[in-house]
């Protein structure tokens, strides 16, 4: 049986900034088992760029650089090797007792360096690279990790938990997330496609393409994103061209005590979205983060867009 993709042990030789940060960090890691005791080995983890970053044992000192990473090494059971963490790190709970080091944007480099950790979690696509490339000039270890499907965030606690020492924790939540995740797939196949418009934010108005993994997210739940042939992860659209687009359904991340952020399209009854009283809305924390919390997203997905199935005559889509 293999172990993780990509990774392998060698011999020792605010409401809206914040929903629209978690989309970009989500937009856009890989060990082995372990060797007999008594045999030093190097921790080789994959980086995401493909180049590979060793570690001489497992990391004591974390440090992450993005929300949904801190919930990662949570749920790979290494919670008390957390150091640092950046803000909008809020879930679980106990996150929000460990020291801020700014935020994925602004990170405060000085007292990184002071913490000394033995490894930096870094978001590839969400943290600046002129940071990261300082930190690494000064012999800090920076794992860069991307995570772009939701398979990948089972992959992604095992290899922390390597990388941490709690392979056993790590390997048991990655299996059960594995489980649940193929499980989704099967009751979902073979569904009527229903074609969905994702907004991010409405003014200016931003949506994902078919590479985001939220999109990938809703193609498990027979989703179909209008917009999925854009180039850009996260493209601004124009009004007219949803209204063009015309989908079945509308979804968006739903902040509590915050306005309906699609309720502005009722001004468009002609709409099939409208007409087909499609204005969806899932948790904006577990849908815009890649964390074992997006397939509670996907599962309340499903059933959403099965309502819709069922409530509406269908209209063909275009193939």
């Amino acid at each position: 049986m293999t172990g993780p993709r990509g990774a392998r042990r060698c011999p020792a030789h605010h409401a809206p900034v914040r929903v629209f940060a978690a989309i970009f960090f989500t937009g856009l890691v890989f060990l082995g088992a372990g060797l007999p005791r008594g045999v030093l080995a190097d921790i080789t983890l994959l980086q995401a760029n493909g180049e590979s970053l060793k570690l001489s044992a497992p990391a004591r000192h974390i440090i992450t650089l993005a929300p949904n990473l801190a919930e990662l090494v949570f749920a790979a059971g290494a919670a008390d090797r957390l150091q640092a963490v950046v803000e909008y790190s809020d879930f679980p709970a106990p996150v929000l007792q460990i020291p801020r080091i700014g935020n994925a944007f602004r990170i405060d480099l000085e007292r990184i360096i002071e913490l000394k950790p033995d490894l930096v979690i870094a978001w590839k696509s969400g943290n600046p690279q002129t940071a990261l490339q300082k930190l690494e000039q000064l012999d800090i270890k920076v794992w860069q990790m991307e995570i772009t499907r939701p398979e990948e965030i089972a992959d992604a606690i095992e290899n922390i938990s390597l990388a941490a020492g709690t392979q056993a924790h790590g390997h048991a939540v990655a299996q059960k997330l594995r489980n649940r995740l193929s499980a989704l797939i099967q009751q979902n196949a073979g569904k009527t496609p229903v074609e969905f418009f994702y907004q991010i934010a409405a003014r200016p108005l931003f949506t994902v393409n078919g590479q985001h993994i939220i999109s990938r997210s809703m193609e498990i739940c027979g989703g179909r994103n209008v917009f999925a042939d854009l180039q850009t992860l996260a493209p601004q659209v124009s009004r007219e061209s949803v209204i063009l687009a015309n989908p079945q359904a509308m979804i968006a991340p739903e902040i509590p005590g915050e306005p309906k952020a699609l309720q502005a399209w009722h001004d468009w009854p002609h709409l099939q979205a409208v007409q087909n009283n499609a204005m969806l809305y899932l948790p904006a924390d577990d849908i815009s983060r890649a964390t074992p919390r997006l397939l509670d997203s996907i599962e309340l997905a499903c059933n959403l867009l099965d309502e819709v199935r069922s409530t509406t005559n269908q209209i063909p889509v275009s193939g």
